[in-house]
């Protein structure tokens, strides 16, 4: 069992994996998309679903800090569906607020990365972080 990490932004997908244990999440590449002339980087998630075997997908889900939900969690949900209609694999969503703030503070702090490096890697390391969440707390996603 290997899960897809994904963190959905309107310009890119962060995209992480998990071990084939699914115990832990490392991120593999940023995808660019363009949501407003509907290019979202499908055919390179597919070249990564067959190259690491992916049994399924999770997605976080960019709350507002009082737990409503706005325009990015509709268009998170959205990727989910258009992933599920062509990959015939299970989707789901973990709460990733902040995610992406502490994303950057560990580059920050641990790495010490100036900050056109953490534009570059900010999202593979929130759908790293995404991800691992998911396994911490539910563990397998099923169908």
């Amino acid at each position: 069992m290997r899960l897809m990490g994904m963190d959905v932004g309107s310009k890119t997908v962060g995209i992480s994996v998990s071990d084939l244990l699914g115990w832990t999440a490392q991120g593999v590449e940023i995808i660019p998309i363009n949501e407003d002339e509907e290019q979202f980087g499908l055919d390179r998630v597919a070249e990564l679903v067959e190259k690491y075997e992916i049994t399924g997908f999770v997605l976080g889900l960019p709350k507002n800090m009082n737990n409503t939900s706005g325009p990015r969690v509709e268009a998170s949900k959205r990727y989910g569906e258009m992933l599920k209609e062509k990959f015939n694999l299970p989707v789901d969503f973990v709460d990733e607020r902040l995610t992406t703030v502490e994303a950057e503070r560990m580059l920050i702090e641990k790495a010490d990365t100036s900050r056109e490096k953490r534009k570059k890697v900010i999202d593979k390391i929130a759908s790293e972080l995404i991800l691992q969440t998911y396994l911490d707390g539910k563990g397998k996603l099923t169908r």
